[in-house]
């Protein structure tokens, strides 16, 4: 038995999130799915260290899988390549060490969301970025930004229903820069809650059209209720960037 890791790069645009469902087709099983051949035909469990969420992206998903099975890691990521849909790309397989799990182990997640600010969206951005077209100072949203740099309990920002007991995460860095008529959010952190990018996104886009004042998500962050911060942006603005380990 082996372990590999794999990376993964995905269009999120047709599949209803990283994670296996009942009712729709999801990535995991597409990637799983894919494997099969290799392994007598039965689909292991392919594990993501991210379960994006549906109509997200990714660059650089980590999965890891045991498997018995004799190609190397690059026959590996040819094979897969040749039975995936070109929405999905295995950008690498390594052999990792046993017991290794790309959910469990990981230590970081980048993520990056995107926002055009443009009256008029171009057709070729409409699945990766959200048009939200209102005027926002820049400024502002940087400054409101600085205020969620460290660890703090984001349960303001996690999506209703979830249920995790530990809330309290680390965001080492929140960046924010325009050009164009895009605003780009960076985020990198040692985990997120469900929906968190997005929820900061949102409420980011609210303070910087003056809805709320900068000041305003140091008494987010204190109310630990989702009521309490803004709306979650739609989910195709946002791409996994890499997973640190």
């Amino acid at each position: 038995m082996r372990t590999l890791k794999l990376t993964l790069a995905y269009d999120g645009t047709n599949y209803a999130g990283w994670q296996r469902q009942a009712n729709a087709l999801s990535v995991q099983q597409v990637v799983e799915d894919a494997f099969a051949p290799l392994v007598n035909g039965v689909p292991p469990t392919v594990a993501g260290a991210s379960r994006t969420d549906a109509g997200t992206h990714a660059l650089g998903q980590v999965a890891s899988v045991n498997a018995e099975i004799d190609l190397t890691p690059v026959a590996v990521q040819r094979a897969l390549n040749v039975r995936l849909p070109f929405d999905i790309r295995v950008l690498g397989v390594v052999d990792a060490t046993p017991g290794f799990h790309a959910r469990f182990q990981a230590a970081g997640k980048s993520y990056r969301y995107r926002m055009i600010t443009t009256p008029v969206m171009s057709p070729f951005d409409r699945f990766y970025a959200w048009h939200a077209p209102e005027p926002k100072r820049i400024e502002l949203m940087q400054e409101a930004a600085a205020l969620l740099v460290g660890t703090h309990d984001f349960a303001s920002f996690q999506a209703r229903g979830a249920f995790v007991r530990e809330t309290v995460r680390t965001i080492e860095r929140l960046d924010l820069r325009e050009s164009g008529g895009e605003i780009v959010l960076e985020c990198e952190g040692d985990g997120f809650l469900r929906h968190m990018v997005r929820a900061i996104a949102g409420t980011l886009a609210e303070i910087g059209t003056g809805l709320r004042e900068p000041a305003a998500m140091r008494e987010i962050l204190e109310a630990r209720d989702r009521k309490a911060a803004g709306a979650t942006a739609p989910a195709h603005g946002l791409t996994l960037v890499a997973v640190k380990y």
